[in-house]
């Protein structure tokens, strides 16, 4: 009998070169693989349809967000008012195949009463609230701030509607322990995101640069690239690469000033060859909410990895020969002198393997199938 599926994405997941959507979209794949059908409804608000997938799904259907004033004056948190579409409802509404509603600004429909018998899951990206709070330190507009402070306090007081989900899928497991607390109705279970990995390829040797890369049209990072760029790369003797999507201005300005090399907007092929090739990776956020996939990205294709202790909260990750912890500039920058003298070898390779087995693909879309459809 086939296995059937809705899965409701807050964006459209191709290509797949963010956070969130990269966890959708290879969760499409590999469901693919597994021979699972998914009916895919997402929205769009700058993103194109894309025909890469119509490869994976079963049907795609296109939603408008309604972006604009008038989603942002509302009870409800702009994130989710914007996503409000009753044509979604009714294609939904056309099978009786379980749903998957990916991160909290989707999930309006859970406490519709039409869907009161339906499996509904819930797939968390972050603790969303905690999320737009910390995004708030780091945010230099003042009209922004005071957007995230509401959006904060209206996406706490939505969250309630996770009442009405009967799995909540967790992406670390100090997220699990939140959730398991507050609903403790709900089936929460840990299941790691989805990602471009199925095995660790990393290159041997010794690379040329330090890396940094992330999506800079986000406060959260493009404040952990400045922070990096002035308290520790310029400190650097070693050539340095910031890259990532939608650098900021003055991002650019700081990196001229400091003599970083900034790739702006790379392809996906050009994004994965700069991971493979340095010889340094830096990872730094104050976030400690969600899991972050430029940590997976190069715990399977990076050499050495230097990372902020926040990195890896609820992950069960621990440093080793290849991956530090740092969390002051003094501290990264004798780590990181220290990796680029290295080399990586068959030990530290194999060490790593060892390391990653939580987030293999292959195991966790079949935990996905049978938390979705039972044994």
């Amino acid at each position: 009998m086939d296995k059937r599926i809705n899965i409701v994405s807050f964006d459209v997941p191709f290509p797949a070169n963010y956070g969130g959507v990269i966890d959708v979209y290879y969760k499409l794949y590999w469901l693919k693989q597994a021979g699972v059908k998914v009916h895919l409804h997402c929205f769009t608000y700058g993103r194109k349809p894309a025909k890469e997938l119509d490869e994976l799904c079963e049907k795609v259907y296109y939603y408008k967000r309604k972006t604009g004033v008038t989603s942002a004056l509302s009870f409800l948190p702009y994130t989710v008012k914007s996503r409000l579409s009753e044509d979604l409802a009714t294609n939904l509404l056309s099978n009786d195949y379980p749903i998957i509603f990916e991160v909290l600004h989707t999930c309006y429909l859970l406490r519709d009463e039409r869907f009161k018998t339906r499996k509904k899951i819930f797939r968390q990206s972050n603790i969303e609230h905690e999320y737009y709070r910390e995004l708030i330190s780091s945010e230099r507009n003042f009209w922004k701030r005071i957007f995230l402070k509401w959006e904060a306090r209206r996406l706490e007081k939505f969250e309630m509607v996770l009442n009405h989900a009967q799995v909540i899928l967790t992406v670390n497991d100090q997220d699990t322990n939140y959730f398991k607390q507050k609903y403790p109705e709900a089936e929460t279970t840990y299941l790691p995101s989805f990602h471009a990995s199925d095995k660790v390829d990393i290159k041997k040797g010794v690379g040329e640069y330090i890396l940094f890369h992330g999506n800079l049209s986000v406060s959260e990072n493009y404040e952990a690239a400045s922070w990096l760029i002035e308290q520790v790369f310029s400190k650097l003797d070693f050539p340095v690469i910031v890259a990532g999507l939608n650098p900021p201005a003055f991002l650019k300005a700081l990196c001229d000033k400091y003599h970083v090399s900034l790739v702006s907007n790379p392809s996906d092929k050009r994004m994965s060859e700069l991971i493979f090739n340095a010889q340094v990776h830096v990872l730094n956020t104050n976030q400690s909410t969600g899991l972050k996939l430029k940590l997976l990205n190069v715990l399977f294709r990076g050499r050495f990895i230097v990372a902020k202790n926040h990195i890896i909260f609820g992950t069960n990750l621990k440093a080793n020969d290849s991956f530090f912890l740092a969390e002051e500039a003094d501290e990264f920058i004798r780590k990181i002198n220290a990796c680029v003298k290295l080399e990586l070898g068959d030990r530290m390779i194999k060490h790593r393997e060892e390391q990653i087995v939580t987030f293999d693909n292959r195991v966790n879309v079949q935990k996905l199938i049978e938390i979705v459809f039972g044994h």
